[in-house]
């Protein structure tokens, strides 16, 4: 495919309220959208890393960004995206090269993959429960109850008794069969403290723990997936892991009962669908969760998606977050996200800071 010209615009997302995580609170975050220039229109992408998360979040990220921008000029085919030297370890580069270039392949409609949630086909999804104040935490899973969600998903890792307190109480109220309700502490938990609350949790029925113990703690890993009375998700442990060899020694030697996929954390699309063809064949089940990316790269990630068979909730409501999100055709209601093709897209913000490749 031939570009009349390639441009990255740097946009800082600002949170409705201050998002807390066993990590650190967020109020605010960068973003990068890649825009491809050709004669059907423009083709539109986000790279999306995360502070202190991201293998890629540096501070010459933008160097890199310029030159992979301008090794793109060169690229007349999407597998050929692959073969950039050293863009394996920028994985938010990654995927917002891919879906930038699926979208001007097709037509520049925001139409990233041919699956039938474009068409309209709803995805269930989780609520997001952020930390915070007691209060704040009750707040938020009232209103997600009010909304139609039957799947919630809490942060928890800073004060456990706290957040058992509200696990036990709103499991008072639904039943396994009503609410599923999923934890995520974020690599938070010592061995000792893990084994401890999860027999805690296993009690009030939780679907599942993700990332209880720190990334790269492979062992105590194992032996936690192998005791465990409730079911582990891999999340962080995912990350900047590249070879197909390596992702598949990863999960034969911790054997998790599922895991959780970033695309802008572990490389893009085609990552993901390599860690979801081994873990099909190790029996380990999978979700795809967006990382806080704008409605650009969380449009992409639900047109993935739901080009495989879903039976569970993803986590995929994060488009809700920021006040100055791109106006989108994406919908939450009733516990689901949908494409509406009634509804429009704004235009790209012009960017606190922009750079603009020529191709002669």
């Amino acid at each position: 495919m031939k570009f009349k010209k390639i441009e990255w615009r740097k946009h800082l997302l600002k949170f409705r309220f201050e998002a807390g995580t066993s990590r650190g609170t967020l109020v605010e975050k960068n973003t990068y959208y890649i825009l491809l220039y050709s004669d059907g229109g423009i083709g539109k992408g986000e790279c999306s890393p995360l502070v202190k998360l991201s293998i890629d979040d540096r501070e010459d990220y933008e160097v890199y960004l310029t030159q992979f921008c301008e090794q793109l000029r060169d690229v007349r085919e999407i597998e050929e995206i692959y073969q950039i030297p050293q863009i394996e370890r920028f994985p938010s580069i990654l995927m917002g090269f891919e879906t930038a270039w699926l979208d001007a392949e097709k037509g520049c409609q925001h139409r990233i993959f041919d699956s039938n949630f474009y068409e309209g086909t709803p995805i269930p999804i989780n609520g997001l429960i952020w930390m915070g104040s007691e209060q704040f935490m009750r707040e938020q899973i009232q209103k997600k109850i009010g909304e139609g969600f039957r799947c919630v998903k809490m942060k928890i890792g800073v004060d456990f008794e706290m957040e058992y307190r509200i696990l036990k109480e709103l499991r008072s109220h639904f039943s396994a069969d009503e609410l599923e309700i999923r934890v995520d502490a974020n690599g938070a938990f010592t061995f000792e403290e893990a084994m401890s609350y999860l027999e805690k949790l296993s009690k009030l029925q939780i679907h599942s723990i993700e990332q209880p113990l720190r990334a790269g703690s492979i062992t105590k890993m194992y032996e936690l997936c192998k005791n465990a009375p409730l079911p582990i998700a891999l999340d962080e442990e995912l990350i900047g892991v590249f070879s197909l060899q390596a992702k598949r020694e990863l999960l034969q030697a911790i054997r998790p009962h599922f895991i959780v996929l970033k695309p802008s954390l572990i490389g893009g699309f085609r990552a993901c669908h390599e860690w979801i063809e081994i873990a099909r064949n190790l029996q380990i089940g999978w979700w795809v969760t967006s990382a806080l990316e704008s409605n650009i790269g969380l449009n992409a990630i639900c047109q993935f998606v739901a080009q495989y068979p879903l039976s569970l909730p993803q986590g995929l409501g994060t488009g809700q977050l920021y006040h100055n999100n791109i106006q989108s055709p994406l919908v939450v209601e009733n516990g689901s996200i949908r494409y509406n093709r009634n509804l429009a897209w704004s235009d790209l913000p012009e960017g606190s800071k922009q750079k603009i490749i020529p191709i002669s």
